[in-house]
């Protein structure tokens, strides 16, 4: 996948993005709105086993934010399985130094459109920390319903968060289009 969004671009990864994956995702400040399986600090090693997953899945569902050919930061999906089979999580992270300027909702718009006509499922939800009313902004401007909130769910950097649960239903997204 290749799309423009803006003057960034969506795409697959590419085994050269390390360096800039590292130099823009190992930040603290990303890190703590992220689940600790994106960690801090984020190493080249991690890039390397997150690009190398990312090339090889079968079915493309993680992508990259770039500017300039560098990696800004990242947009991505799991298709679930069992009674979940028609569900797909969303999960995206965008430099701190691109924080603010509409890059995540305009991916995000791009990602949903892709899944919806690409795959099989019926919702794309996500789980967003309680402190993290920027990511709730981006949903919503997606058309993202609040569902709940799981309370305490969230063990991070010693502290318990309650975690936001945003979904959005094929119907729905088929009457925004």
């Amino acid at each position: 996948m290749q799309k423009n969004i803006g003057e960034y671009i969506l795409r697959n990864f590419q085994n050269s993005d390390v360096k800039s994956f590292v130099r823009h995702a190992s930040n603290p400040n990303i890190a703590q709105n992220l689940r600790d399986a994106f960690p801090y600090p984020f190493t080249e090693d991690a890039a390397e086993m997150w690009i190398y997953r990312a090339i090889n899945e079968r079915s493309k569902t993680d992508f990259a934010i770039a500017y300039k050919n560098e990696v800004i930061g990242g947009i991505g999906f799991n298709l679930l399985d069992d009674v979940f089979s028609k569900s797909a999580e969303i999960g995206y992270w965008i430099s701190e130094d691109y924080w603010g300027k509409g890059i995540a909702t305009s991916a995000l718009r791009e990602i949903k459109n892709y899944a919806f006509k690409t795959f099989d499922i019926e919702r794309i939800f996500t789980g967003v920390f309680s402190n993290n009313a920027a990511s709730v902004r981006v949903l919503e401007k997606n058309g993202f319903y609040f569902e709940g909130c799981l309370r305490k769910s969230v063990f991070k950097n010693g502290m318990f968060l309650d975690q936001l649960i945003y979904s959005l239903i094929r119907d729905e997204w088929v009457e925004s289009c």
